[in-house]
């Protein structure tokens, strides 16, 4: 009988728990049901029509026909039989720390010489949120430009809910050379901060990277280029940094760890180290050969473009840098091009930082699709498929049960205008609604 009685208590704890006052009654909200009118799943080819998603705490439960699903007893009703509903979307190249640095306001030096990290901290807050405005409820932020471990703090923040931001991948310092990254330009007397953690020689490089993990990144970065110029024969340029020495000691540590090595890299000698010294990710990749996307699709390689940034800020057309804008962005339209014929594992990324976080983030899906990609491989480049990159397949970037509840709806149909993606009305994370414009709850 002592069991019983406990048993009994345990029961009702449980209910209670569960319960949500409304009106002064308490009810019994365990879950939450969405009537979706068309869904896309981020990962079949498939669209569905007239489904119901059964939410229960923070996870999907069941997708399934309207006419065959009984809505659970008290569940919390989302009519959005008149949207498409998909997946929350990824964007897997992003600075939060940056904000697209106006030279009028001493662009990119100001961050580290004039802004104190509280300030650059709470800048970061207000990106995060206007990324989960926009439908991204997962980020992989590519390095803090100055600002520390300060990625680390946001993630954190936003994991205990004391401000609202997108689910984050951090990166934290990331690493290049002596000579391979701003602050640049200044009196050789005096000790500039850099944007990065430098380093020279695999030792130092392997230092690097076991303290940025030890700190809490889940990616390292790298820079593998770092200017770029127009060559005497009009082909284009960079200067490569780390040697092949160094990023395969970084790769070395960091796969010990179990996390992945994320490599900016733009074309030439740089690249092709990025690829030989097992770089699990390239980072813009503005010029490949034949051979260098053929060796990434072998290797796995994903291919993160970052387009859009490339046809901001360009410098006046009779400029070395305003050739050296016009010759960056021809060559990436040719390599995207190749790289999608080839079949390479192409993610959605922007860059965002480099651009004004008062921009739309999903202002890359058209560039993807205006280069040859379909509507439906864009959506799956910002759902499924940077969601194996993360090694979270089946947690993120999916609507199918044992999911996380991440959701976004858009009125219109986005295979048809990709455009509606920049349209976001309705967005979830984590079974919790953040934003509801389509009503009908």
């Amino acid at each position: 009988m002592r069991i019983l009685r406990w048993a009994v208590v345990f029961s009702l704890l449980t209910c209670a728990g569960a319960a949500q006052e409304e009106g002064g009654v308490p009810l019994l909200r365990q879950f939450v049901v969405i009537r979706a009118g068309t869904l896309i799943d981020g990962k079949s080819d498939t669209v569905r029509h007239d489904q119901v998603i059964v939410i229960r705490g923070d996870r999907l439960d069941s997708v399934s026909d309207a006419g065959s699903t009984k809505t659970p007893a008290g569940a919390a009703v989302i009519d959005l039989s008149r949207a498409t509903v998909l997946p929350g979307l990824i964007d897997s190249h992003t600075h939060i720390f940056l904000q697209g640095e106006d030279p009028k306001q001493g662009g990119y030096d100001a961050n580290i010489l004039k802004y104190p990290l509280a300030l650059r901290a709470a800048r970061a807050t207000v990106s995060a949120r206007r990324a989960l405005e926009q439908g991204f409820t997962t980020l992989r932020d590519v390095e803090t430009e100055g600002a520390g471990y300060g990625d680390v703090g946001i993630k954190e923040a936003i994991e205990g809910g004391y401000i609202p931001g997108p689910r984050l991948f951090v990166s934290t310092l990331a690493i290049s050379t002596t000579g391979g990254y701003p602050l640049e330009g200044y009196a050789p007397e005096l000790t500039m901060p850099k944007g990065v953690e430098t380093i020279d020689g695999p030792v130092e490089a392997r230092k690097a990277a076991r303290e940025q993990l030890d700190h809490g990144a889940d990616w390292i970065k790298v820079y593998m280029t770092h200017r770029s110029w127009v060559g005497k024969n009009g082909e284009l340029v960079s200067q490569p940094t780390l040697t092949l020495e160094e990023l395969k000691a970084i790769v070395d540590e960091t796969h010990g760890w179990e996390k992945k090595v994320a490599c900016h890299a733009y074309n030439g000698i740089g690249l092709q180290r990025a690829l030989d010294g097992g770089c699990d990710s390239i980072e813009h990749g503005l010029e490949m050969t034949d051979a260098q996307i053929a060796q990434m699709v072998k290797q796995g390689t994903w291919y993160c473009p970052t387009l859009s940034v490339y046809y901001t800020d360009w410098a006046p057309p009779d400029t070395a840098a305003g050739q050296r804008d016009r010759k960056r962005a021809s060559v990436h339209e040719q390599t995207f091009k190749k790289a999608l014929k080839a079949g390479a594992k192409i993610v959605f990324g922007t860059d965002m930082g480099g651009i004004p976080w008062t921009e739309p983030i999903a202002q890359e899906f058209p560039r993807m699709v205006d280069l040859g990609m379909s509507p439906m491989d864009a959506i799956q480049s910002a759902t499924s498929r940077p969601a194996e990159m993360l090694d979270r397949a089946g947690q993120i970037g999916v609507i199918a049960p044992g999911a996380l509840a991440d959701l976004i709806a858009v009125a219109g149909d986005p295979l048809r205008d990709i455009k509606e993606l920049g349209k976001v009305k309705f967005v979830m994370k984590d079974g919790k609604v953040f934003q509801n414009q389509l009503g009908g709850k």
